[in-house]
């Protein structure tokens, strides 16, 4: 993975693919790093676009906060520092999340929503969730961290996952839990208020059939809150279709960008 740019020192990224391409941006689930999309970025570099994939705050390279943040504002801080104005944006779970504030309160800003299995700001978590997030804490406050991630493993990658793509995010999450217990605060801010109807993007939300149902729910239902989303759910995903099916989920992204 290359350096942090000096340009924006919070985030650390990558870029490729031509400097005048349509600019494309992605954003990682919270269980990952920008490695997740390790299959994707280089063939839509190729295919035209100008792609940047970034870590989060915690996530992969980039450090924890030392002052108030929001990842939607270190996102557009670092496209600032790129002189991208506007982009198209594929988010898989929270990175949709993100994507979704930012498009809600910046509409000028995306040209596209491509969102794999999101999560939605302020979202409230269903009982299948919750379960999830329960047992997670459960083996967390056990010192079980081993135990932890293989429950992320197990939860949010689908039956079409190969071993590969499930010790990657092994090595994902095991590097988020590890920066967590080393952070006492990680001074994240409220996320702003989203109001959905403002989004002007064309959108298109992704569902995964083997996927907790909160999130199937929630792809399913953004053409409700989105102006002229459509929906379209995968029958062999789980959470994280980008690792489960590489080949299948770049045709998707340049069928829907193209």
């Amino acid at each position: 993975m290359n350096p942090m740019n000096p340009m924006n020192p919070l985030l650390s990224h990558d870029v490729a693919g031509p400097a005048d391409g349509p600019a494309l941006v992605l954003l990682h689930s919270s269980v990952c790093d920008r490695r997740m999309w390790e299959p994707q970025w280089r063939p839509l570099a190729e295919a035209g676009f100008r792609v940047v994939r970034a870590d989060f705050r915690t996530c992969g390279d980039s450090p924890a906060a030392v002052a108030p943040y929001r990842d939607q504002d270190d996102v557009l801080d670092l496209l600032d520092s790129l002189g991208i104005e506007r982009a198209a944006f594929a988010g898989s779970s929270y990175g949709g999340r993100v994507a979704l504030g930012i498009a809600s309160r910046h509409p000028e800003r995306v040209a596209a929503l491509a969102l794999l299995c999101p999560a939605v700001p302020a979202q409230q978590r269903g009982p299948a969730l919750q379960k999830v997030v329960d047992a997670e804490d459960a083996l967390l406050e056990a010192g079980d961290v081993a135990g932890a991630v293989e429950l992320m493993v197990d939860t949010w990658l689908g039956p079409s996952a190969d071993e590969a793509a499930r010790a990657l995010v092994r090595t994902m999450q095991g590097r988020i839990f590890e920066v967590a217990q080393t952070v006492e605060s990680h001074h994240e801010l409220p996320e702003h208020e989203a109001d959905l109807g403002a989004i002007t993007a064309p959108t298109l939300a992704v569902g995964g059939a083997r996927d907790v149902e909160d999130f199937r729910t929630i792809a399913a239902t953004l053409p409700h809150h989105i102006p002229g989303a459509r929906h379209t759910e995968l029958p062999w995903a789980g959470h994280l279709p980008s690792l489960e099916r590489p080949e299948e989920t770049l045709a998707l992204l340049l069928d829907f960008l193209g």
